[in-house]
């Protein structure tokens, strides 16, 4: 392939932009790669209409707290119960009125059935398995948009690779930078994982290590219920020894070297090592960034609103690094997707599990961190979401992924499941959708996973479909979904 020099590929394709003769050039050669030049400006066309925008929510969001439920909770058990079903399908709870007129709860959640007048619920979640039945291959789909080629037919997937698809908020922390030295993206209080896979869906992926999540994950094992008050950030400190303006100095040597050294500066360009230095110089000499996580200095009644525990003071943390200015927040679930105890797996002892470990943690941790930043107001331009990578089987005691499930547990279920949106735009008091009796399958206005994301990026003032490139330079869309605009008021 021939390539003469030109304008190097833009992260975004720019509407008063023509072709390069870099891109014409090489579109003989992409073409053996399935990239012709009618797809090369096809993909520059979509791109200037991805520009535009516009519509109910658009732009609106200023920042994002996603509350992952890894595990898979039962939509039946939470947020979706039926009625008039067979006992072993019909949840053990109870059903309470929330303060919306016809949306019923759980007992187990008394505290967000107090603040469902603050958010949408989406009852129709819903995809097809192809290879997605497990946590990790699922988990991968709905922080990315997409699928791995490499899924094993019980979804398990290789380690996290700089190949693949960047998790949504390194993908927003790359198109709506931070403009002030903040922690734009963090992930806590520990990583995505289910079994010996940490991590995939959760890194920058191809857009290279710069975009990576800040990840504060506190020493103590998953039962340890204060680990939040174990939060260290201490490469956010400068050492006693070292002044900000001798570090500083420090900075200026090195830009004096770099200038001297072309070659080893085109070395590691891909690895964007300048733009990691200044990140961190930044951080460094800015205190906002270490008092965010200097959580002992709420009061009390704060701290209790959220509850003591794991879920609930991440959720506090979460509220403070959105306040200082980061852009993204990733709370993780406070158990490994397949485990025992409070993890949403419940595949044997949901009754007991739910009402006595997960339930009350997600109760009390998603309604306070709604009621909190609804009084700041700061409910206005951040945009929470609550959501999992499936629901569980409406039938209990059935087999879907090849697990043994008891007679008091649910299997994975992506057919039909909820998910929890608040602020930015975002409809109150209102339900997206429905599923049918038995929380089977939806009966209107199905959402898949990439819709959902499309939206977050909607609400952050970015086309679902704007273009990026890959390790490979080649065109990728953020997602092949189009925006769920009945969310937006």
């Amino acid at each position: 392939m021939i390539i003469l020099p030109g304008a190097p590929a833009k992260d975004l394709c720019d509407s008063h932009l023509r072709p390069t003769r870099r891109d014409v050039l090489r579109a003989g050669g992409a073409g053996m790669l399935g990239l012709s030049l009618g797809s090369l400006l096809h993909f520059q066309a979509e791109a200037a209409q991805a520009g535009r925008g516009g519509g109910p929510g658009w732009g609106q969001a200023k920042s994002i707290i996603l509350c992952y439920l890894q595990g898979g909770p039962s939509h039946l058990d939470l947020w979706d119960p039926k009625e008039n079903v067979p006992d072993n399908v019909r949840s053990a709870f109870n059903t309470i009125p929330t303060n919306v007129p016809g949306v019923h709860f759980t007992e187990i959640l008394p505290n967000l059935a107090k603040v469902m007048d603050k958010v949408t619920l989406i009852r129709s979640m819903s995809y097809s398995p192809n290879g997605l039945f497990n946590h990790t291959a699922a988990i991968y789909q709905m922080m990315t948009g997409y699928t791995t080629d490499k899924v094993s037919p019980s979804g398990q997937l290789e380690p996290p690779s700089p190949k693949d698809f960047p998790n949504f908020g390194s993908q927003i922390v790359h198109l709506k930078p931070v403009r002030h030295p903040m922690l734009p993206f963090v992930m806590l209080p520990r990583p995505l994982q289910e079994s010996n896979v940490v991590g995939k869906g959760g890194t920058a992926g191809f857009l290279g290590k710069a975009f990576d999540p800040y990840t504060v994950y506190p020493p103590g094992d998953d039962m340890d219920m204060g680990k939040v008050d174990k939060i260290k950030v201490d490469d956010l400190k400068l050492q006693p020894e070292v002044f900000g303006a001798r570090l500083q100095r420090r900075a200026r040597l090195r830009d004096v070297i770099n200038a001297a050294m072309p070659a080893i500066d085109k070395a590691v360009a891909e690895h964007k090592i300048n733009e990691h230095y200044e990140r961190a110089l930044g951080l460094i000499l800015s205190q906002r960034a270490r008092e965010a996580f200097e959580i002992n200095r709420e009061p009390a009644a704060i701290r209790e609103l959220y509850g003591r525990n794991t879920f609930g003071q991440s959720c506090l943390m979460a509220r403070r690094l959105v306040e200082a200015g980061t852009r993204v927040v990733e709370v993780v679930w406070p158990k490994v997707a397949n485990s025992d105890n409070h993890s949403w797996d419940h595949h044997v002892g949901l009754t007991g599990r739910m009402k006595n470990q997960s339930g009350p943690m997600l109760d009390q941790g998603l309604s306070g961190l709604l009621i909190d930043l609804d009084q700041r107001g700061m409910l206005e331009d951040t945009l929470v979401v609550a959501v999992g990578e499936f629901g569980r089987s409406p039938q209990k005691g059935l087999s879907t992924s090849g697990n043994n499930n008891s007679a008091d547990g649910r299997d994975h279920w992506p057919y039909c499941y909820t998910a929890l949106l608040a602020g930015a735009g975002v409809r109150r008091g209102f339900v997206y959708g429905r599923s049918d009796k038995t929380g089977s399958a939806p009966l209107e206005d199905p959402v898949h996973p990439g819709q959902l994301l499309a939206t977050i990026y909607h609400a952050f003032g970015i086309h679902p479909q704007t273009i990026v490139y890959n390790h490979l330079n080649q065109p990728r869309e953020l997602v092949k979904e189009e925006m769920v605009s009945g969310l937006f008021a």
